[in-house]
């Protein structure tokens, strides 16, 4: 037992977190810290050497993201049984893929242990509930949880207007298929979630692509489409827009209400990153609850391993409509992760977990401001992604593949995002799948340097 353990920082450089980290290494390598020894708690630590909480706490969040440390919840932080050797930099090597949308993986509170951790107590608690098929769209408690994780966008809402889906995917196909259907039209962002351009096609539903600005949708655009005639229903992502992370403010949200209200336009709102921001604004559904269908995964925010999301419908007739359009595509969600994510909500983890993953995705938003190019990218102070605009130069296209073929490096260009021709100049990267910030500041600094490259000729690398 080491609870007493305190490391000798001396004259190490740099951050004290990191110092912290390092000695934690040395002591492992010397054989003063043993595998499966405990450490001191954070506080403990933090009061002998004088310290702030919050710096141990990044200390030992550094040392497990290194595969030295292990944490289990109630029991403390322990030296891992068989340490992790990660290369030089204490992150994973190999390309960093800056192309899918997913939350970082917080290390405190340790993400693995906790999933692992709560699938074992709620198997213990209720295995044969959960090894079953389920009716309906989630039990009155999975329902209720639903409408408790929802509350800081939508106000108070009835759990009978919860639904519980296997993903936001499905609830999408789900609500756009009975809003719509094969040559029907409907709005959306000219550039958006390619997932949505997916359902459409997969429905035979036309989209039309209507004008954004910097603060998201432009309710005159919509109100001409509107006067225009022909569409079924608006698509819309209110906070931190997929991909452009546009943000509709307080007063534009209630603009586009009313011009919905006036024309009875249906809304399909898709707020995958409602909660992500500290101060969550008021969703489009709280504003026209009765033209409303709001879709909020929790796999934005949590981990794409929840696949759970929440589509609240106008009122509890049409939910019982939707359901069973769920359950002819999907059948059900899986009891195991509703019931993880219902206790997860339920005992608070789910909101320590969200907290932490905002803490990290500011975190990386500060390292891509510091990195690339002042004025060169859009995006929120707490958001997953940023949209970066290229110079004349650089042809997107050209861009991510030169990226690829230079650094492995993997980013989205605005093709994929895009209504209707032609796409912006601009390409999406990431910044929640690299492993670690020094791994992050690796990639941006490589497309900050492509950036200010000349572009490559056709065909040069071809021998």
């Amino acid at each position: 037992m080491t609870a007493g353990w305190v490391p000798r920082l001396g004259n190490r450089g740099g951050p004290i977190y990191l110092a912290i980290a390092e000695a934690i290494a040395a002591a492992i390598a010397t054989g003063e810290l043993r595998p499966g020894e405990r450490l001191p708690t954070h506080r403990a630590l933090a009061e002998a050497l004088g310290l702030d909480l919050t710096t141990v706490t990044r200390a030992y969040a550094e040392a497990r993201q290194r595969g030295l440390l292990e944490a289990t919840v109630g029991r403390g932080t322990f030296v891992r049984e068989r340490p992790i050797s990660p290369p030089p930099g204490g992150e994973a090597s190999g390309p960093v893929d800056l192309g899918m949308n997913l939350p970082p993986e917080p290390t405190d509170p340790p993400l693995r242990d906790l999933l692992r951790q709560g699938l074992a107590a709620l198997l213990a608690r209720d295995a044969p509930g959960l090894l079953t098929y389920r009716t309906g769209a989630g039990t009155a408690e999975e329902r209720a949880a639903g409408a408790a994780w929802l509350r800081p966008t939508l106000g108070p809402v009835d759990p009978e207007r919860v639904l519980v889906c296997p993903g936001a995917q499905p609830a999408l196909l789900a609500v756009l298929g009975s809003l719509a259907g094969p040559g029907d039209a409907v709005l959306a962002d000219a550039v958006t979630y390619p997932g949505l351009r997916s359902a459409a096609a997969q429905l035979g539903i036309q989209l039309r692509g209507l004008a954004t600005d910097a603060e998201g949708l432009v309710p005159e655009a919509l109100e001409e489409a509107c006067r225009a005639g022909g569409a079924r229903a608006l698509y819309c992502i209110p906070t931190i827009h997929n991909p452009t992370s546009a943000t509709l403010p307080p007063a534009r949200r209630q603009v586009i209400a009313g011009i919905a209200r006036r024309h009875g336009l249906p809304i399909l709102e898709d707020d995958a990153y409602g909660l992500l921001p500290s101060a969550p604004l008021p969703a489009l559904a709280s504003l026209a609850p009765e033209l409303t269908w709001h879709v909020a995964t929790v796999s934005k925010l949590l981990t794409p391993a929840l696949r759970v999301a929440y589509c609240v419908a106008p009122d509890p007739g049409a939910a019982a409509r939707l359901a069973g359009a769920l359950r002819a595509n999907t059948l059900m969600a899986s009891p195991l992760l509703t019931g993880l994510a219902t206790g997860w909500i339920g005992d608070g983890i789910a909101g320590r977990v969200l907290a932490a993953i905002r803490r990290e995705c500011a975190a990386r938003q500060r390292i891509a401001r510091e990195v690339l190019p002042p004025g060169s990218f859009a995006a929120h102070p707490e958001g997953l992604h940023l949209w970066l605009r290229l110079p004349p130069r650089w042809d997107r296209l050209q861009f991510a593949a030169h990226l690829r073929r230079r650094g492995g490096l993997a980013v989205v260009p605005a093709d994929a995002f895009a209504v209707e021709a032609p796409p912006p100049n601009q390409v999406r990267l990431s910044l929640g799948a690299a492993p670690g910030a020094a791994a992050l500041r690796s990639a941006l600094r490589l497309v900050a340097e492509t950036l200010v490259e000349e572009q490559p000729a056709p065909f040069a690398g071809v021998v």
